[in-house]
């Protein structure tokens, strides 16, 4: 029992930082968003910090396949007037495959970033297909994502 117990507690002093101090990233339907909606926007991004959240910075860049092309577009951003909720515009064009990443970052969270990546059938967002990360995105996860809209593999990035 006495193992047990100094097992357990090893164990919580070892985890207690994982989950405290979290930065969180969650994508959502601007339809739900009255603001978001009147905006125009394609998607919202809800972010959590327990640590600083007025630091909080967020970027979105549709990238995707344009006759056979790579193109990345930095799109807008637009903080809504609820704290830690923001609109993404679309910017990008009607041909292609695209996916939009969001990033989500924070100086207190130092190298951590909360990102995800938001497939695009034509006009509406795959749910489904939606892909969360703990970091940026790396060239070959997009490309992956990307590859799944053409319904092809081997599309890389690089």
């Amino acid at each position: 029992m006495r193992t047990l117990c100094k097992s357990l507690l090893a164990l919580s002093i070892v985890a207690a930082p994982l989950f405290s101090g979290a930065l969180v990233l969650q994508v959502g339907d601007p339809a739900a968003n009255s603001e978001a909606h009147m905006k125009h926007a394609v998607l919202v991004a809800k972010i959590t910090a327990c640590k600083s959240p007025e630091r909080i910075t967020v970027t979105a860049i549709a990238e995707g396949i344009v006759d056979g092309a790579l193109r990345s577009i930095p799109l807008k951003v637009i903080q809504l007037s609820t704290p830690g909720t923001f609109a993404v515009m679309r910017e990008w064009p009607e041909r292609g495959t695209w996916a939009v990443k969001i990033i989500a970052t924070n100086p207190d969270y130092k190298n951590y970033a909360a990102s995800v990546l938001v497939p695009f059938d034509k006009n509406s967002l795959r749910w489904a297909g939606i892909k969360h990360y703990l970091r940026e995105p790396t060239n070959a996860e997009i490309a992956a994502v990307l590859s799944s809209e053409l319904g092809s593999a081997g599309t890389s990035l690089n």
